[in-house]
C-alpha cells in the first residue's frame, strides 16, 4: 500500500494502490480515500505534515490540539496515533514497528516520501518550472495548480500551528499562477492570459507583479490604451488600499508602454512562431499517448536543439538526456534504448566533458545497448552508439574511446547517411590526441566534416568543422587560415542562432592578439578591449578577461573552470614576466600542472620539486602540448633531468606547432623554443 497525503484543501490521505483513485490530480473516484476518523485524528496528521518529517513532541501535540487539554490528553494523542497507524498501514503485523508514522524520542514523526505530500510536490514543481522552457513550464505549472482542492489545511484555518504554513503555501500558489501567466506570455498567448489575469488581480489586488503581467498581456494583445488604464487602476488601488506607490517595475512598464519600447514584444520576434509551437505541441500531446515510446525519441530530438542554445539550455539538455536514456533502458527494449542514446548527436568541440559522471552513465548505457543488439544487424544504430562512446569518453586514457571511434567511422563510411558520418567524424576528432603534434590530422578531419556538412545542410556540423580547423590552423601558425574559419563559423552562428559559437571565436580573438599582437581582421572585440595606451601584454590581458565574460552562463563548466587564470599565466610566461597570480585563483583541473611553477614563483623550490615529481601525466586532449610545456619549464628551472627528458620526448612530434594554440584559446609560443630550452638544459643531442 502506497499512501499519498493531501493538504492543498481538506486534509486527506489516499491509497494509490486502491481501486478507482490515483490520489491528488489523478482524476479517479473517491474509492482510494483512506478513512481518517475524527477531526482530531486529522489534526494530528496535519500537524505532523507541517513538521516535514521532523519529530513533534507529544507535549507540543497536546498544546496544539487543545486550548484546555483533558486530564489524559497524552493518552488520547496515543490513541489517535494508533488509529492513524491502522488506517495508513493496515497490513502491518502486530507489534511490528511502524514505518510511516513512527515513534521517535519524545514524540512522533511522519516519514512520508518527498513526493507523497501534495504540498511538497507542489513546491518542487514550482521550483523546477523556473528552469524549464516556457512550453514545459506551462504544462508543469498547470498540472501542479490542478492539485489544489481548496485553501491549504482548510479545516485548520484558525489554528496557530497551521497559520504560517497556510500563508506560505497560499503565497506560493499566487506566485505559481503568475509564473504560469508569464510562461504563457512567452508562448504568445497574450489575449487568453490577459483574461485570466484580470480575474486574478481582482481577487489579489496587492500583487504588483500580477498588475505588471496584466498590463504587459494587454499591450501584447494590441490593447495599449487598456494596458495604460490597468496601470492607472493599479496606482489607485495600491494607494487607496495599502497606502503605497507603485514599485519601480510598474513605473518603468508605464514609461515603456508610452514609448512603445521594442523589448516589450514577445521574445524572439513576435507571437506567430510561439503560436505555431504551442499549437503543434498541443496536437502532439493529444495524438501521442503519455507513455508512448515515441515520446522518448521525440524528446531527444528536442534536446539536440536545446543543447545548442547555450546556457541553461545546454545544461538542461544534458540533464534530460540522461533521464531519457534511463527511461529507455527501463523499457527493456535495447533497440529503443540504442536509438535514444544515438539520436543525441550534438556536435562537441571541447575535449573535456562538462559532467564526467553524466558522461560515464551515458557511455555505460551505450555499451550495454551494444552488447544487447545482434552483432550482425542494425549497423547504423551501432555506429551511433560507438560514436557516442567515442565522444563521451574524450579526454580520458580509456582504450575503448579510440577503438569505438575507428569502428564507428568504418561503419558510417559503408552507409549512405551523411549525418551519421558527421557524428562519427566528431568521435574520430575527439580521439585524435594519442600523442602531441596531431594538428594537421585534426585539420584534415575538420576539412572533411565542414565540406560534408555544407553539402548536406548539416549546419551545426559545418560550424564544428570550421571550429576544428580554426584550432588546427592556429596550432600550425596559420593565423590567416584560422581567421577565415572563425569568420565562417560566426556567419553561420548569426544566421542560425547558435550563440555558443561566439565563445570560441571570442577566445580565439584573444589568443591571436596574444600571439601576433593584432586581433583578427573580421572582429575588433574582444581583442581590442581595454583603455587606449595599454602595452601589448596589457591589451592581451584585457582581451582574455573580455573573452572570459563570454563564458558567464554559457553552461560549459568543463571549458570554463580554470581557463582564465591559465590563459593569463601563459600570457605572462610568453612575455617573460614573473609568475604572479591572485591568491583566490581557481585553477580548476589544471592545478596539478601549474602548481610547480606557482611554488617556484614563491621561492619554494623543495615543494615545487615534489609537486613536479607527483604531477600526473597530462590528459590526452587539446591542452596537452600547453601542459607539457608548463611541466618542461618547471623541470628546467628545477634541474629535473628525468622530467625534462620525458617532456622533450612527448613534445618532439609537435615541434612545428604553437604550444596551446591548438585549443583556440591560449598560447605558450612555439613548441620548438621549449624543445630548444630542454635540449640546452639536458646538454645533449635530442633523439632523432
Amino acid at each position: 500500500m502506497r499512501v499519498l497525503f493531501g493538504v492543498l484543501g481538506p486534509v486527506t490521505a489516499w491509497d494509490v494502490d486502491g481501486a478507482g483513485s490515483s490520489g491528488p490530480g489523478g482524476g479517479g473516484a473517491e474509492d482510494g480515500v483512506i478513512a481518517l476518523k475524527g477531526p482530531r485524528h486529522r489534526a494530528v496528521l496535519a500537524r505532523l505534515i507541517v513538521a516535514r518529517r521532523r519529530v513533534v513532541p507529544v507535549g507540543l501535540l497536546v498544546e496544539d490540539l487543545w486550548t484546555d487539554p483533558p486530564a489524559d490528553a497524552v493518552g488520547a494523542v496515543r490513541t489517535f496515533v494508533a488509529a492513524l497507524r491502522r488506517a495508513l498501514e493496515p497490513g502491518r503485523p502486530p507489534r511490528a514497528p511502524a514505518r510511516l508514522l513512527v515513534t521517535q524520542g519524545p514524540g512522533y514523526a511522519l516519514r512520508a516520501a518527498p513526493d507523497a505530500v501534495d504540498a511538497w510536490r507542489f513546491e518542487s514543481a514550482v521550483a523546477e518550472a523556473r528552469d524549464l522552457p516556457p512550453g514545459e513550464a506551462v504544462a508543469r505549472l498547470e498540472e501542479a495548480l490542478g492539485w489544489w482542492r481548496g485553501p491549504a489545511y482548510a479545516e485548520f484555518a484558525d489554528l496557530p500551528w497551521a497559520r504560517t504554513e497556510r500563508s506560505r503555501l497560499a503565497d506560493l500558489r499566487l506566485h505559481a499562477v503568475e509564473s504560469h501567466a508569464e510562461a504563457r506570455l512567452s508562448l504568445g498567448r497574450a489575449a487568453e492570459t490577459a483574461a485570466d489575469l484580470d480575474a486574478h488581480v481582482a481577487e489579489h489586488p496587492w500583487r504588483e507583479d500580477a498588475w505588471r503581467l496584466l498590463a504587459l498581456a494587454l499591450y501584447r494583445a494590441g490593447r495599449q490604451a487598456d494596458a495604460l488604464a490597468v496601470l492607472r487602476r493599479a496606482r489607485t488601488t495600491l494607494g487607496g488600499q495599502l497606502g503605497v506607490d507603485p514599485g519601480p517595475a510598474l513605473r518603468r512598464l508605464e514609461t515603456d508602454i508610452l514609448a512603445q519600447a521594442d523589448h516589450l514584444e514577445a521574445p524572439g520576434g513576435g507571437d506567430e512562431a510561439r503560436r505555431v509551437w504551442a499549437e503543434a505541441a498541443a496536437a502532439y500531446d493529444r495524438a501521442v499517448a503519455g507513455g508512448a515510446r515515441a515520446r522518448l525519441e521525440s524528446t531527444v530530438g528536442l534536446l539536440r536543439s536545446l543543447a545548442v542554445t547555450g546556457g541553461g539550455g545546454l545544461q538542461a539538455a544534458r540533464r534530460h538526456r540522461v533521464a531519457a536514456v534511463e527511461a529507455a533502458e527501463e523499457s527493456g527494449d535495447p533497440e529503443l534504448t540504442a536509438r535514444v542514446i544515438g539520436a543525441y548527436d550534438v556536435p562537441a568541440v571541447w575535449t573535456r566533458v562538462d559532467d564526467p559522471e553524466q558522461a560515464g552513465r551515458v557511455v555505460a548505457a551505450a555499451e550495454r545497448a551494444l552488447a544487447a543488439l545482434p552483432p550482425a544487424e542494425h549497423a547504423a544504430v551501432r555506429a551511433r552508439l560507438l560514436a557516442t562512446v567515442a565522444v563521451e569518453s574524450r579526454g580520458t586514457r580509456a582504450a575503448r574511446g579510440p577503438q569505438a571511434a575507428r569502428e564507428a567511422e568504418r561503419l558510417a563510411r559503408g552507409l549512405d547517411d551523411p549525418a551519421l558520418l558527421a557524428f562519427a567524424l566528431n568521435g574520430v576528432f575527439m580521439q585524435t590526441f594519442e600523442r602531441t603534434g596531431l594538428a594537421a590530422e585534426r585539420d584534415r578531419i575538420g576539412a572533411e566534416l565542414a565540406g560534408l556538412a555544407a553539402r548536406h545542410g548539416l549546419v551545426t556540423y559545418e560550424v564544428l568543422g570550421h571550429l576544428i580547423r580554426l584550432q588546427a590552423r592556429a596550432a600550425l601558425a596559420d593565423f590567416p587560415g584560422a581567421d577565415e574559419h572563425a569568420a565562417a563559423a560566426d556567419r553561420l552562428a548569426e544566421r542560425h542562432e547558435l550563440p555558443l559559437v561566439a565563445v570560441f571565436t571570442g577566445w580565439y580573438a584573444a589568443l591571436r592578439l596574444a600571439e601576433t599582437g593584432t586581433p583578427p581582421p573580421y572582429a575588433a572585440a574582444p581583442a581590442e578591449a581595454g583603455p587606449a595606451g595599454r602595452d601589448a601584454a596589457g591589451r592581451s590581458e584585457d582581451a582574455y578577461r573580455a573573452a572570459a565574460r563570454l563564458l558567464d552562463g554559457a553552461g560549459m563548466p568543463g571549458l570554463e573552470r580554470g581557463l582564465l587564470p591559465l590563459a593569463l599565466l601563459c600570457l605572462r610566461l610568453r612575455r617573460g614576466l614573473p609568475v604572479a597570480v591572485g591568491p583566490d585563483s581557481d585553477w580548476g583541473p589544471y592545478e596539478p600542472w601549474v602548481r610547480p611553477l606557482l611554488l617556484l614563483g614563491e621561492g619554494r623550490q623543495a615543494e615545487a620539486a615534489t609537486a613536479l615529481r607527483t604531477a600526473p601525466e597530462p590528459p590526452r586532449d587539446l591542452m596537452q602540448e600547453a601542459v607539457w610545456c608548463l611541466l618542461a619549464r618547471a623541470a628546467v628551472e628545477l634541474g629535473d633531468r628525468e622530467t625534462m627528458a620525458r617532456a622533450r620526448d612527448r613534445l618532439a612530434p609537435a615541434a612545428d606547432e604553437i604550444a596551446g594554440a591548438g585549443t583556440g584559446l591560449l598560447t605558450l609560443g612555439p613548441v620548438a623554443a621549449h624543445l630548444a630550452a630542454l635540449t640546452a638544459a639536458l646538454g645533449d643531442t635530442p633523439p632523432a
